[in-house]
């Protein structure tokens, strides 16, 4: 182990001085030492160092507080008796608000590249959560602006109250928690990030790269209600909605219980105008049709098409008659015209027909012969005979 330590501060001992930013965590001066110990945390890793830095060069700036930002000149320090790093300032500048702005103005030019502030990623609100999850500080009055002008609005809207440090060293980090924590529940529609106004400091966790990260990442919407309206944050630009207050975030996550009551009631009155004028229509209608001839006297129509029936029955039945008669004259006809024509009158008038006896009829007697045997058809019968002879 030593000889470890041993290598580790040689190695540590080539690195050159370089310019470290962070925050002030704690400032350390004992009374009559030359020197002063910073510890300064990076927001953005959740990562401490302690700083030695001589106490002259604190006197000539500003009194430094926690949660100050700084930026030092340091030299990395190996101590292989504790096994500790240190770093020891050469210099130490507070980070101005020009800085500070310059930085977040690169950082929002570098989020608004990927697409972070794209409208279209940003998710619509639900028009009445089951459950608001709600980030704010601990008794704080942003708390109260939310809760109770939600309720005022919603009497019964739910809320999932995360009390966190909203400025300060921890901020950046118990707010990401308490996010994702409410991220994962399935009953919150929505989480209102928000806390009082304050100054760019104050309000500069609300702008860490981090945190705009997450709420990027969030499955669930999320309204952004940091400051006042004049107060603009990072968080504005990532979230799905930006209230300019806490109050004004309640009007965003839950509807006016009394105005949706007077939209629904309007609703119903069109609705009843709508049906009292169609049933007007149609009981109009009906009257207009039952004031006709035809469905005041439902009989006559029927009456006049009986009449039509029985005239074209009786019509039908007259030709009917005229053409059997004319049938029957001409059926009349014809049997006397065939009965006078029939063989059967020629016989009636006394003629016969005589055959042979294979059937062939005799039309001259000169092809018989004696004793032939005929047979002779007379009007009412027929009978037989024989050839005895002939006439010369």
């Amino acid at each position: 182990m030593r000889l470890l330590s041993v290598k580790v501060g040689e190695y540590v001992d080539k690195m050159s001085v370089c310019w470290v930013e962070g925050q002030v965590v704690q400032l350390t001066r004992r009374p009559g030492s030359g020197t002063a110990y910073l510890t300064l945390r990076d927001t953005d890793v959740d990562m401490s160092f302690s700083v030695a830095i001589r106490a002259t060069a604190l006197d000539a700036m500003p009194p430094l507080q926690p949660g100050a930002r700084v930026v030092t000149q340091v030299k990395p320090v190996f101590w292989p008796r504790g096994g500790s790093l240190q770093l020891d300032a050469r210099q130490i500048r507070p980070v101005g608000i020009g800085e500070l702005l310059a930085r977040l103005e690169q950082l929002r030019t570098t989020l608004a590249a990927e697409g972070l502030f794209d409208r279209d990623r940003k998710r619509p609100l639900p028009f009445l959560p089951r459950t608001i999850g709600l980030v704010t500080g601990r008794g704080g009055a942003a708390e109260r602006d939310v809760v109770e002008n939600a309720r005022r609005r919603w009497p019964s809207a739910r809320f999932a109250l995360r009390e966190v440090a909203v400025q300060g060293p921890t901020a950046v980090t118990e707010v990401c928690a308490a996010l994702a924590g409410l991220d994962e529940e399935p009953e919150v529609d929505v989480i209102v990030i928000a806390r009082g106004g304050g100054s760019i400091e104050d309000l500069l966790p609300f702008s860490n790269e981090a945190l705009l990260r997450a709420v990027s990442a969030a499955t669930t919407p999320v309204v952004s209600a940091i400051g006042h309206d004049v107060d603009t944050p990072l968080l504005d630009l990532v979230a799905d909605a930006r209230a300019s207050t806490p109050t004004d975030a309640a009007s965003l996550v839950v509807p006016d219980a009394a105005q949706q009551a007077a939209i629904v009631g309007t609703a119903r009155e069109r609705l009843r105008t709508i049906l009292t004028a169609h049933v007007h229509r149609e009981r109009e209608r009906l009257h207009h049709l039952r004031s006709r001839p035809v469905m005041a006297d439902p009989g006559a129509y029927v009456r006049a098409q009986r009449e039509v029936v029985q005239g074209l029955r009786g019509r039908a039945n007259h030709r009917v008659e005229a053409r059997l008669a004319r049938e029957r004259d001409g059926i009349t006809h014809l049997r006397r015209h065939a009965r006078a024509l029939s063989p059967q009158a020629t016989l009636d008038r006394g003629y016969a027909i005589v055959a042979e006896a294979d059937g062939t009829l005799v039309r001259d007697p000169e092809a018989l012969d004696v004793d032939d045997l005929l047979r002779v058809v007379v009007a009412h019968g027929d009978f037989a005979v024989r050839v005895v002879g002939a006439d010369a």
